[in-house]
């Protein structure tokens, strides 16, 4: 019997490849991306450092944009270990926002009953050794690759490999988008490899996990949300709140599509009220990228 891929409905039942335009309008050549390294605001940076043990557990470190030129940055990430993503590409690099968006459009269509009613995306530019720890996303994603070759593991998404408790931490902004793991969970993978010109789609909520094939890589992750994704992740929120002031919420699994659409209301009105502060708002920075340091991470210099 074939594993079903995820408990949660939509049209995205698995992991699936797609062509996309991106490469052939030159988004991922040095001289583009050192340009937009130059000018993309530093607040929009997270630099990030993974670590792991033999029982695949991460640790993380933040850097800060630091004062390098484009070029200079974009030689630090190639050399070193870093995966650094730039936020808000639809406003940062908004030619590249408008070709994805219609790439996009062309997926879309492929999935008889998904409408996206909010996309937002970030470039990942990311080191030949750079791996991303087993975690979700709070959305469906859209994963366009555009340099190098990376390998993805989407994993099921079963109240085992992933517990709605987390989830709701993640959604609730309590905590980042990491998931408990062990290394048993390999045997549930389906692994994906992404080469230029490819994009990919994986089940709503599907935990998974990124490897780096020895190359420096480029890829722009296109999250969106449909209709049913808002009301679950309103859901998840309010339950958090909920367990917050020691409740007992029903999982969402079991809730219909107006208990849902409740929820969610009710999540609009606990936010604006401030029932929920964000716990992972900042980040204490204890490096930033600097050429021919080890990892590409050196000191952090004097403000």
């Amino acid at each position: 019997m074939t594993q079903r891929r995820t408990r949660y409905p939509g049209p995205i039942a698995e992991a699936r490849h797609h062509p996309h335009t991106l490469v052939a309008k030159g988004f991922a050549e040095d001289a583009a991306l050192a340009a937009v390294l130059d000018r993309y605001p530093a607040e929009l940076f997270d630099i990030n450092l993974y670590d792991y043990d033999d029982a695949g557990q991460v640790s993380l470190r933040t850097g800060a944009r630091g004062r390098l030129s484009g070029d200079d940055l974009l030689e630090a990430i190639k050399q070193g270990r870093l995966w650094v993503n730039l936020r808000e590409v639809e406003t940062g690099w908004p030619e590249l926002w408008a070709a994805a968006m219609q790439d996009f459009a062309a997926v879309q269509a492929t999935y008889p009953g998904m409408r996206a009613v909010r996309n937002a995306g970030q470039l990942i530019l990311s080191s030949p050794k750079a791996r991303v720890p087993y975690h979700f996303d709070a959305a469906g994603v859209l994963l366009f690759h555009l340099r190098g070759r990376k390998r993805l593991f989407v994993y099921p998404g079963d109240e085992g490999h992933l517990p709605e408790r987390n989830m709701e931490q993640v959604v609730a902004k309590q905590t980042t988008e990491e998931l408990p793991y062990v290394l048993a969970f390999e045997d549930d993978a389906q692994v994906m490899d992404l080469e230029p010109g490819q994009a990919l789609t994986w089940p709503l909520y599907a935990p998974h996990r990124v490897e780096n094939l020895d190359r420096f890589c480029v890829s722009l992750s296109m999250d969106f949300q449909t209709w049913p994704s808002r009301f679950r992740n309103g859901a998840l929120f309010t339950n958090a709140v909920i367990r917050s002031r020691g409740g007992r919420p029903r999982q969402t699994d079991a809730m219909t599509t107006p208990e849902l659409a409740a929820r969610w209301a009710a999540s609009l009105a606990l936010k604006r009220a401030g029932a929920m502060k964000s716990k992972i708002a900042a980040f204490e920075r204890d490096f930033e990228p600097q050429v021919g340091a080890a990892d590409g991470a050196g000191a952090l210099t004097a403000r």
